[in-house]
């Protein structure tokens, strides 16, 4: 039996996953019902989106203490916004707290490979919420769908 028909039934969504330039692989997804393209990080603690995108996804922003950093940038100032739903494929989120920071070092290093500019960045607290399992050879994740009750 192949894993994805195993997972399906298991309650996992399938995603597809995209292959760029840089070797990192590019995933699609809507915040706030908004599309969005985005950077799959399994070594991101957060994920996080382009501080000047907030108003195109709806975002209420908080003021952070926290700095970030990460690949070649460090000491980043941070924003916050909560409360917001991030969906990719069959698999939602609610109530999801999102980092906003400057994300032109991230996409400046893209298009120098000559990959697209993205909205943001999918870490670890995204996979960590869906259990997720990653088929790199097929380039696809899968999270595990949560359950509200209303």
């Amino acid at each position: 039996m192949k894993l994805d028909n195993i997972l399906l039934r298991e309650g996992y969504a399938k995603i597809k996953l995209k292959k760029i330039n840089t070797n990192h692989f590019e995933v699609k997804a809507k915040v706030n019902g908004i599309k969005g393209r985005f950077i799959l990080d399994t070594g991101a603690s957060n994920s996080c989106l382009d501080i000047a995108l907030a108003d195109k996804f709806k975002l209420n922003v908080s003021d952070s203490d926290t700095k970030a950093a990460g690949a070649g940038a460090i000491g980043m100032e941070t924003k916050v916004s909560v409360n917001n739903e991030i969906g990719l494929k069959k698999w939602i989120y609610k109530n999801f707290s999102i980092v906003l920071l400057d994300l032109t070092h991230v996409n400046t290093a893209l298009t120098e490979h000559k990959s697209e500019a993205v909205d943001g960045i999918i870490g670890a607290d995204i996979l960590e919420k869906g259990n997720a399992i990653i088929d790199y050879k097929n380039k696809l994740l899968f999270l595990k769908k949560l359950v509200y009750k209303f």
